[in-house]
């Protein structure tokens, strides 16, 4: 069980991964909040369109905790994207990386709040190394260069964005008894929802850009892929080996974005990703390997 759990983490964060590059790839094709929207209708059409059966056997559920549900969307996939974008608006994409990475140590703290629920010492260390890894990413190898960042408003926002995004994996133990099938159709329906008030914010302020023919090829990316596939994956993986050991795996996504910008944008991959790659990779073994084993 452990292998395939850990086989759908790293296809999900190379697939977050690969959205950092879309996201890259859509500026001046497609508006953030216009990109947000119509990445979860398609997703939410194709859903209904394979799931449908599923979703009318567990209509009764879905209905019973249809705020659950709507919470989950909107929090989980549209408040962090939300946050996310509007960070980057006052703060620098290297800072935004650092903060993402301390998503696994919010999950440990909110669980052992929440639930006592403690980390070993391997964990912990893990978790160290691992972060090291974000660093040397984000750094380009320099981590000298982290002492000249400046925190602001942006950096605020990522702080909250990141607290959304553990709060979303933290509370995934609540999920109702429902078919994965169901779960991602009812969610997927409360992040398009809770889009739209976004959209139109965006229209308002004359900021929303229409897809062009490259605009709709990355939306349909990030609907099959960061938005659907990697959904159904993220949720199974926690189920699996709970969000502790799966919050590790997010540190892989700047490493795996890093990687699909040498191949798809073209930069020059350089021996300080080798490092970090090794560092994120060899942290995430650190911490399997120490995971207190049931009494």
């Amino acid at each position: 069980m452990n292998s395939k759990a850990y086989f759908y983490l790293c296809v999900t964060t190379l697939f977050w991964g690969g959205n950092s590059v879309a996201g890259k790839l859509a500026v001046g094709h497609i508006s953030p909040m216009m990109l947000t929207t119509l990445r979860w209708l398609f997703a939410l059409c194709v859903i209904l369109a394979f799931m449908m059966p599923q979703v009318r056997r567990d209509w009764a559920k879905i209905r019973a905790h249809w705020l659950q549900f709507f919470l989950y969307g909107a929090v989980g996939f549209t408040l962090f994207n939300a946050l996310l974008y509007s960070a980057l608006k006052h703060t620098s994409a290297i800072n935004a990386v650092i903060e993402q990475a301390g998503i696994p140590m919010l999950i440990f703290v909110l669980n052992f709040l929440l639930f006592r629920m403690p980390a070993s010492i391997a964990q912990i260390v893990g978790f160290s190394v691992t972060l090291i890894g974000v660093l040397v990413t984000a750094a380009h190898g320099d981590l000298t260069s982290l002492m000249e960042l400046q925190f602001n408003i942006g950096d605020l926002l990522m702080l909250f964005a990141c607290i959304a995004y553990a709060a979303y994996t933290v509370s995934l133990r609540w999920k109702p008894a429902v078919h994965w099938q169901s779960f991602i159709a009812a969610t997927a329906f409360g992040a398009l929802f809770s889009s739209l008030p976004l959209l139109w914010w965006e229209a308002g302020s004359g900021e929303a850009i229409v897809p062009d023919a490259t605009g709709w090829l990355i939306v349909v990316y990030a609907a099959l892929f960061p938005s659907l596939l990697s959904q159904v994956l993220w949720v199974r993986g926690v189920e699996m080996i709970g969000p502790n050991r799966a919050g590790l795996f997010i540190n892989a996504i700047p490493v795996f974005g890093t990687l699909l910008s040498v191949a798809i944008i073209g930069e020059t991959f350089q021996l300080f990703h080798l490092v970090a790659l090794t560092l994120v990779l060899g942290g995430i073994a650190i911490a399997e390997w120490g995971t207190p084993k049931p009494r």
